[in-house]
């Protein structure tokens, strides 16, 4: 199961985890309209600070990977051990692993971005309005402003509005 691990599960994990997500787009609590991206938890959005960064939270990314991980194992495993033994060749394993290697260093090469912001945990609240399915190189709709209703937007800048008013009033 060790060999499987490193040459299948992995690079399955790596490859799944870039070509299969969910986007998200929500309306953070002090911030700008936002679509966030992660599945089955949201872990990276655009930066507010400056156009073309991103914020990234390290926990949801490594649960998430987790979670592809935990599926591709046991979906492996429960093949391997109960329907039937599966033995890779060496070139799929090398397929495999060459799409997988040029996923990290392309993942790493935007992570290394000097105005990317990366956060432990997300810390603030944000109201889901809209999410979606994205398989990587289909073009997926991804959320107008139009299509979110009026009354959910006008609820979120109400509220925001108040908390502004609650702590201007009280010196904060």
């Amino acid at each position: 199961m060790k060999k499987l691990a490193w040459k299948l599960i992995i690079p399955l994990t790596v490859i799944s985890f870039f070509l299969f997500t969910k986007w998200w787009y929500t309306l953070p609590v002090d911030a700008p309209d936002t679509v966030f991206i992660g599945f089955p938890f949201p872990f990276v959005c655009n930066g507010w600070q400056t156009s073309m960064s991103l914020q990234v939270f390290i926990f949801e990314l490594i649960v998430d990977l987790l979670i592809y991980f935990i599926f591709w194992f046991l979906l492996i495993f429960i093949f391997n051990r109960f329907v039937k033994k599966i033995y890779i060749n060496k070139l799929i394993t090398g397929f495999l692993l060459s799409i997988a290697v040029v996923i990290v260093i392309f993942s790493t090469w935007i992570a290394s971005s000097k105005d990317n912001i990366f956060y432990l945990k997300r810390d603030f609240k944000m109201e889901v309005m809209e999410t979606g399915y994205k398989l990587y190189g289909k073009n997926s709709r991804f959320p107008i402003l139009k299509n979110i209703t009026l009354k959910k937007l006008n609820n979120h800048l109400l509220h925001n509005y108040v908390q502004i008013l609650l702590l201007h009033r009280t010196g904060r």
